[in-house]
């Protein structure tokens, strides 16, 4: 007999699972941030990726953006209650990788020439 596939996990797990969205929320989790402190704490993300995973998790209800009213204006994205309940399915996540996902190998430095 072949297990079901259960719609609602597998929305959650493509939700989550997307390009770029581990990284977000994983910064996230630690409290607010602002667009350039997204960008500069996840190597390689583009701009309009960001932009775009931003917008996708906003529109699910997992972020919240807030514009501060200051000079020069300032916008915040903070994980909604909804997102912060990720925390526990995230860190397990991060435990299992721990366990069996080799550490990325470190690139060979040039040899110095003496």
């Amino acid at each position: 007999m072949a297990a079901t596939l259960c719609p609602r996990f597998h929305r959650a797990i493509e939700l989550i699972g997307g390009r770029w969205t581990g990284p977000v929320l994983q910064i996230l989790l630690a409290g607010p941030a602002r667009f350039a402190q997204l960008r500069d704490s996840i190597p390689q993300i583009s701009d309009r990726m960001l932009s775009e995973r931003l917008h996708e998790l906003e529109r699910e209800g997992i972020v919240t953006r807030s514009v501060i009213p200051e000079s020069p204006v300032r916008v915040e994205y903070s994980l909604t209650t909804k997102g912060r309940e990720l925390q526990a399915s995230l860190e397990a996540v991060g435990r299992w990788a721990e366990r069996w996902i080799p550490a990325p190998a470190t690139a060979a430095k040039p040899k110095s020439k003496r």
